[in-house]
């Protein structure tokens, strides 16, 4: 029987690039911004590579704190190398929260869902795509689908698609 970690871990493993450039960060935040908008919700973006980031757009309707919401469930990306939606269910899972298990504040950690790894085939993770705005189950499934559609239509001849799970 398969749990919500091995449906999420599994779901990790399909969505990685075979490249990510500064070109495609910013198309990822601009597919982003537009399907929240198709959805009729308004989220802040933020694609960000090596701890820099290469895109962030706010949509009328948010405000400062999504961006505070962004940097800390990015936080929970960088530090466990997993969905910050992943991390919410495995702390609940284990009957415990990121502080008592792990020791981190609430005030620099969010596991809340809305975060995503952006990993590369042969390198692993190299940055993180978040959101927020939306209820969280919301955030996350509005990340998961827009990286699984640009997955699909990056060309072929730039040797992207999405990689099979070993």
């Amino acid at each position: 029987m398969s749990t919500i970690l091995d449906d999420l871990a599994a779901e990790e493993a399909r969505l990685v690039f075979c490249r990510f450039d500064a070109d495609t960060a910013f198309e990822l935040g601009r597919r982003l911004r537009t399907e929240a908008r198709r959805r009729g919700g308004a989220v802040a973006i933020e694609v960000a590579i090596a701890g820099r980031t290469l895109f962030f757009a706010a949509m009328p309707g948010t405000t400062a704190d999504n961006a505070g919401w962004i940097a800390r469930k990015r936080a929970v990306v960088e530090r466990f190398e997993h969905s910050s939606w992943y991390m919410k269910h495995l702390y609940e899972m284990r009957g415990t929260t990121i502080v008592e298990k792990s020791l981190l504040p609430l005030a620099d950690y969010a596991p809340f869902g809305g975060a995503h790894p952006i990993r590369v085939r042969g390198v692993g993770q190299i940055g993180v795509v978040t959101v927020s705005g939306l209820p969280q189950a919301e955030d996350h499934r509005l990340v998961v689908d827009t990286l699984a559609e640009l997955l699909v239509a990056m060309p072929a001849d730039a040797d992207a698609g999405v990689a099979e799970a070993d």
